[in-house]
């Protein structure tokens, strides 16, 4: 940096640098660099805490976006400073042009990161066609690692086809491959241990999820483990687990037992939010930006895409959903009151 101040050139770059886009800036200062993207809302299990019991009503096919539609909007938002994609669903390994997707975003001149958040039932098969297309990080939700407990939380089989899955993406050397663990008391708190065990000899990070509050998902108080409650119980076990640095925007806060492969994160959302540091906006399967996770409040791209918006027009209105953004959530005893989308339509 000094030596850049030092040249005349150098001092006009750093004045004139082009800043960050105003449209993805809120009015708290935080910076959006990273999109959230459904691809559908559609999903090959039926998890006890995303999926209510009743199962959801999907949209028509007709009003979810295309892939045409998806490429237009992630275009847009790389070309306002969007450096990271996220694919979700639902299950986003579930829809057939899933690997043209990650093809087409991989062209955007900007984007770095090319991600996708699966259930890992589809993984080992399509995953040497997606690293192929340029996907470039993989996150794999798994609760338990008891086969049986896992076909009662999803209900559903499949626990071999996702451990397949986890190996497949360490084979092709993804590095972490992370494994989403949404700890609920009661059903799994006793299985951390099993879980760090787990990244002994494989590069994996494995991230423990404070449970959420979503409609649909009979969240309760009592079925929560806080952070420090499953830090504790971990450290029990190992006391010479230690704390590793983080980047400012990530959610999760990662540990590491010396001379194991992989590590631990914590992600907070529930006992010590991040919102503060929030860097991340959704669009969800039928296009609405969601620019809160726990916000009910939604806005159309698609309405205003096929009603021929320009992109001129599109921006504006993604700037004034952001601009709109809070500057927290409502807290857990508020979130667990609030109308929202049940998690697999997010």
């Amino acid at each position: 940096l000094q030596e850049l101040q030092s040249s005349g050139r150098g001092r006009f770059l750093l004045e004139h640098a082009a800043p960050f886009s105003a449209f993805l800036t809120d009015s708290f200062g935080r910076q959006h660099n990273y999109l959230r993207i459904s691809l559908t809302e559609k999903c090959n299990l039926r998890c006890q805490y995303c999926m209510p019991e009743e199962g959801v009503q999907l949209t028509p096919k007709s009003e979810l976006l295309t892939a045409q539609e998806i490429i237009i909007l992630a275009r847009l938002f790389v070309k306002e400073g969007v450096q990271k994609i996220r694919l979700t669903g639902g299950e986003p390994l579930i829809r057939p042009d899933v690997v043209d997707i990650v093809g087409q975003l991989y062209k955007l001149e900007g984007l770095k990161t090319i991600a996708v958040t699966t259930n890992g039932i589809n993984l080992a098969r399509l995953l040497p066609r997606l690293k192929e297309a340029g996907l470039n990080a993989i996150n794999i939700s798994l609760d338990t690692l008891v086969p049986a407990k896992f076909e009662f939380i999803v209900r559903r089989k499949g626990f071999h086809k996702v451990m397949e899955g986890i190996h497949k993406a360490t084979e092709l050397g993804y590095r972490p491959v992370k494994v989403n663990c949404v700890v609920m008391r009661g059903f799994n708190e006793d299985e951390l241990l099993g879980f760090v065990d787990f990244t002994k000899d494989l590069p994996l990070d494995v991230r423990f999820i404070e449970y959420m509050p979503f409609d649909g998902n009979k969240w309760n108080f009592k079925k929560m483990v806080s952070y420090k409650e499953m830090l504790d119980t971990i450290k029990q076990r190992w006391p010479e687990l230690e704390k590793l640095p983080c980047e400012a925007s990530s959610t999760a806060k990662s540990y590491k037992v010396p001379h194991f492969q992989g590590q631990i994160s914590f992600i907070t959302s529930m006992s010590e939010h991040f919102c503060g540091s929030c860097n991340r906006l959704r669009i969800t399967a039928d296009g609405n930006l969601k620019v809160c996770l726990f916000g009910n409040s939604e806005v159309s791209l698609r309405d205003h895409l096929r009603s021929g918006a320009s992109e001129e027009e599109l921006v504006q209105i993604i700037g004034a959903a952001v601009g709109r953004k809070k500057k927290q959530h409502a807290g857990m005893f508020n979130i667990s009151q609030m109308k929202n989308r049940p998690m697999i339509l997010i």
